[in-house]
């Protein structure tokens, strides 16, 4: 058995990309991809566990060790009457697949009708097998759990340097539909799988039922110098019925003006909604359950009175980047999201609202293919 040395985890060779804090000690590091400064803002209690939750987020390191221990406590997500969701770490190695790896032995998170409860648990231990030479090590954290890093030990007469080779920074917006609970694995989320065909420092800022234009979010995507900026909007303010027409357009329009305030041209592309049958013409609000199913709320008739439905919205938003075209915001593009993922795919839709596996490749696919030049 390889002799193994621990590496102090607030090492500077040791990354953490894609996350926007980082506490780091020579025993643990924590991660959030938002800091704690901006996540008190939201009233949403969920706000923070999505937060924590390491969607996008990767350990990167150089090695020429060939035998390297990482133990990692992820805490998971339960949903009362359905099987407690997946994580997974995937480690590539020189760009590579090499492995993945089920973690399943952390505190779980469990939501039901009558609260929250955690049950606990204890870390994993991912054991890596390297080839010999000098390797780039990229492992992708769970993107349906949060995760502690523990320990990160490697051969005792190795050496752990850093990546020397920066690359261009991606900050994405997004719903659940970018965080990526339903994809295959953390790379494969459809931000993830445009990120690694591009080779862009991925950013993901997509949390499961929260992006709804708040104006905190603005502030952290414009004081962190990012080289891209996207923004997928519509879908959570439609499902929990939170803006309205009259409030929407200056919504948008608020959340644009901050960005240019320290980014007055960088790219900035606006992606309207996907497809979604439950919203696409009576909004919200939507209710889980039972079992992993959405379904429409009922509703006054009066209340349908400026509500935005999905086919409302994506013309909102294309009216919106439009006009600030028009003004001289060339660095400034839309997408119609149902370009990327139509009414031809709602059979990808498991649960009637959030794409599969299968949906996030498509999404993925065809997001390059309309965006040739996001790099």
């Amino acid at each position: 058995m390889t002799d193994l040395r621990s590496i102090p985890l607030d090492a500077t060779e040791l990354e953490v990309a894609g996350a926007l804090e980082v506490e780091r000690r020579p025993e643990r590091i924590r991660i959030s991809r938002l800091p704690a400064a901006w996540r008190h803002q939201s009233p949403e209690p969920a706000f923070d566990l999505m937060a924590r939750m390491t969607s996008g987020v990767r350990l990167i390191f150089v090695t020429n060790s060939t035998a390297v221990e990482l133990e990692l406590q992820e805490t998971g997500l339960e949903f009362e009457g359905e099987p407690r969701r997946r994580a997974l770490a995937e480690v590539f190695v020189n760009g590579d697949l090499l492995e993945v790896a089920e973690l399943e032995a952390g505190p779980t998170v469990k939501v039901g009708a009558t609260g929250t409860s955690v049950r606990p648990g204890v870390p994993s231990l991912v054991r890596l097998s390297l080839p010999a030479g000098r390797n780039l090590v990229e492992i992708w954290l769970p993107q349906s759990a949060t995760t502690e890093i523990r320990a990160l030990r490697i051969a005792r007469d190795a050496d752990l340097l850093a990546r020397l080779a920066p690359r261009r920074r991606w900050a994405h917006y997004g719903s659940s539909i970018s965080h990526g609970m339903e994809a295959a694995g953390p790379s494969c989320t459809w931000p993830a799988r445009v990120a690694r065909a591009r080779d862009l420092d991925l950013f993901n800022l997509g949390f499961a039922g929260q992006c709804h234009l708040d104006p905190f979010m603005a502030r952290v995507i414009r004081d962190g110098h990012f080289d891209l900026i996207s923004l997928k909007v519509g879908v959570n303010i439609s499902a929990a019925d939170t803006l309205r027409q009259r409030t929407f357009g200056p919504a948008l329009h608020g959340f644009l003006d901050t960005l240019r305030e320290a980014a007055p041209t960088t790219p900035i592309l606006v992606i309207s909604p996907v497809f979604s049958p439950l919203i696409e013409s009576t909004p919200g609000p939507l209710a889980r359950g039972p079992g992993p199913v959405y379904r429409n709320l009922p509703r006054p008739e009066p209340e349908y009175e400026g509500a935005l439905g999905l086919k409302v919205l994506r013309r909102q938003v294309a009216e919106i980047v439009e006009g600030r075209r028009s003004r001289g915001d060339l660095n400034l593009r839309g997408l119609d999201g149902l370009a990327l993922f139509g009414s031809g795919d709602a059979h990808r839709l498991g649960d009637k609202l959030h794409p599969d596996p299968e949906g996030h490749r498509l999404l993925a696919d065809r997001f390059l293919r309309s965006v040739p030049d996001w790099s």
